[in-house]
């Protein structure tokens, strides 16, 4: 039990109960009852009280850690257009990709522009 990190001493639950209810709620869009709830599923009792103190109090930590495990994107990339209705109104989408497909920005525009977004006017 050496290897457990000090900021873990004096917790009821093991570092990874803890850990796992954290990235939990951090990494998918659930809410602190919804992480409880599958907690108990598995046959862990904790309230989701305790699931909002472990997120304040380790949740920067595992945030980092997830964003760091983000794939790095390509060296190339280009500019996607794509014209889409929101409520009736036609606008357009313009999407950097890189050449693994991941999208690197998003931009919704209201007008067309003869300028586009990323690329200069003066050549």
């Amino acid at each position: 039990m050496g290897s457990v990190s000090l900021a873990y001493k004096g917790h009821r639950y093991p570092v990874e109960v803890i850990s796992h209810c954290v990235w939990l709620y951090f990494r998918f869009p659930l809410s602190l009852r919804e992480v409880e709830e599958l907690m108990l599923e598995r046959g862990v009792i904790v309230s989701y009280e305790t699931v909002r103190r472990w997120c304040r109090k380790f949740g920067q930590q595992y945030a980092n850690a997830l964003c760091h495990r983000q794939p790095r994107p390509g060296d190339r990339w280009h500019l996607d257009e794509v014209f889409i209705r929101i409520n009736g109104d036609q606008k357009y989408l313009w999407r950097a990709v890189d050449q693994d497909g991941n999208v690197l920005d998003i931009l919704v525009q209201k007008r067309w522009d003869k300028a586009r977004p990323g690329v200069s006017s003066a050549a």
